[in-house]
């Protein structure tokens, strides 16, 4: 699932991530609110956010994620280059999995995804 507030960034973000990786199903929302909805009917595995987000930011979104699905990886996208966990209201930190500061080098973006994959197989078995 992509999250992103930012329009165009949103759409390009989801055309080359469907080019790269073309079996797997892609979700996008515009704020953390309707990412937060769409989570509940499709439960991804890996959540692709910004943290600025108007409605509900990606912290708020992601702590509410972790509390329904906590094995839920984070690949954070956002202009602040200081690395950070995850702090919701009630003083739950979520770790990053991922921090990416924008702009996007995809190769990074890819790199993080792969590992997340990685990390899902290992833990199947």
């Amino acid at each position: 699932m992509v999250v992103e507030d930012e329009f165009i960034t949103l759409e390009h973000l989801v055309t080359t991530l469907s080019k790269k990786f073309p079996g797997v199903g892609l979700h996008k929302a515009h704020n953390g609110r309707m990412g937060l909805e769409l989570f509940k009917t499709h439960t991804s595995d890996i959540v692709i956010t910004d943290i600025n987000m108007p409605e509900m930011g990606g912290v708020q979104m992601a702590v509410n994620i972790h509390a329904i699905k906590p094995d839920t990886r984070f690949i954070i996208l956002t202009g602040n280059s200081e690395k950070q966990a995850l702090q919701g209201s009630s003083d739950k930190v979520i770790e990053l999995d991922h921090y990416i500061v924008k702009p996007i080098i995809f190769q990074e973006l890819f790199t993080a995804i792969e590992k997340c994959i990685g990390e899902i197989e290992q833990n199947k078995t």
